[in-house]
């Protein structure tokens, strides 16, 4: 029987669940590299070994995508719902969903996705000093001296400045989004896009062909009105020091790499995970605390819980002027845990 780590991130357009083999981290020339090597690229052995993974739509079902992840998840790794072939030594959660995720897998650590992030990138290059993070809805930029993250920044408001922006100027210009990548490295004179406002670039975009300039040139200024737009958004008054760990799933186009090495004229260093940092990083603090003895019997419920009836209610308390939202989940009918009152009264966890 392999034992392993289960990491979950639940993001609001991707939902990650990943099974980290328990024996830790390779050997340091196998995936560790130092300063020197920073500019190497995604083919980079990573220092952990993943016995499953899985990454799903959220498509605004969290429950639903969480059970599908857990299930492909656990086939990958061979141990279908049932067969025991693996055992979760312990379990973390991560992702704007990770409260429900948490409580639905049982997690033992359930953390922000910041620490997450960051702790995955360290393990991956320990001298990293710089994280930039873009996903679907939201990018991050996570500053890392010594091996703590001493500093961040989180951008949630402007859609230009991420990945779904990309997905729809794809769609729009007739394209597959891991087309956008190649595109943009074949620009011999990239426009500049007005990139401070996702209507206002779309607006641009247009523009800039009507005008007569190709589509490459067009998609290589967005990738660099993408970089302009989290640069400014996020990097203002910080140092942004090399190694750089580019994550998430917009670091797989090239075009955007490409745009982040000439704003900070350094490499970038892209892990071959990168879409699933999030969830190794939930696995990771999984393993820490349970190495620390902070878990001794994992709360995990099984990945029985991937066949389960799932649901999740709210109502409003009026039991003072606060009127909280508490949100209740259920399990194959029955009440397992309530959360998101600020005085306590309906606080239950299974």
């Amino acid at each position: 029987m392999d034992e392993c780590y289960l990491g979950v991130d639940v993001g609001s357009v991707t939902t990650k669940v990943v099974l980290m083999a328990a024996e830790g981290l390779r050997p340091a020339d196998q995936g560790v590299r130092s300063v020197e090597t920073a500019g190497a690229r995604p083919n980079a052995a990573a220092p952990w070994r993943l016995l499953g993974q899985a990454c799903v739509p959220t498509s605004g079902q969290p429950l639903r995508a969480l059970q599908a992840a857990l299930g492909e998840a656990a086939g990958a790794s061979g141990d279908a719902v049932g067969r025991g072939r693996v055992r979760v030594l312990a379990a973390g959660a991560t992702g704007s969903g990770r409260t429900l995720a948490g409580t639905v897998v049982g997690a033992d650590v359930v953390k922000n996705e910041i620490t997450a992030h960051a702790l995955a990138a360290l393990r991956f290059e320990p001298a990293a000093q710089t994280v930039l993070e873009i996903g679907g809805q939201d990018s991050k930029l996570i500053i890392m001296r010594h091996g703590v993250a001493v500093d961040f920044a989180m951008n949630t408001v402007c859609a230009a400045g991420t990945g779904s922006f990309l997905d729809r100027q794809a769609s729009r210009l007739g394209l597959q989004v891991e087309d956008l990548g190649r595109l943009a490295l074949e620009a011999t004179h990239p426009v500049r896009i007005a990139g401070r406002c996702a209507v206002f670039a779309e607006s641009d975009m247009i523009h800039k062909q009507q005008v007569g300039h190709s589509v490459a040139d067009v998609v290589g200024g967005l990738c660099q009105a993408l970089v302009r737009n989290f640069l400014n958004n996020l990097a203002k008054g910080k140092d942004i020091l090399p190694p750089v760990i580019f994550q998430g799933g917009v670091a797989a186009n090239q075009g955007i790499v490409a745009a982040f090495e000439e704003a900070l004229e350094a490499d970038v260093i892209v892990p071959p995970d990168h879409h699933i940092m999030g969830a190794i990083g939930a696995a990771m603090l999984a393993q820490e605390a349970h190495l620390r003895g902070e878990v001794r019997q994992t709360a995990f419920r099984g990945f029985s819980v991937a066949e389960r009836q799932l649901e999740a209610r709210g109502f409003e308390c009026a039991n003072c002027a606060n009127r909280c939202e508490v949100v209740e989940l259920y399990i194959d009918g029955q009440v397992v845990a309530r959360w998101g009152g600020r005085c306590g009264r309906w606080e239950m966890v299974a």
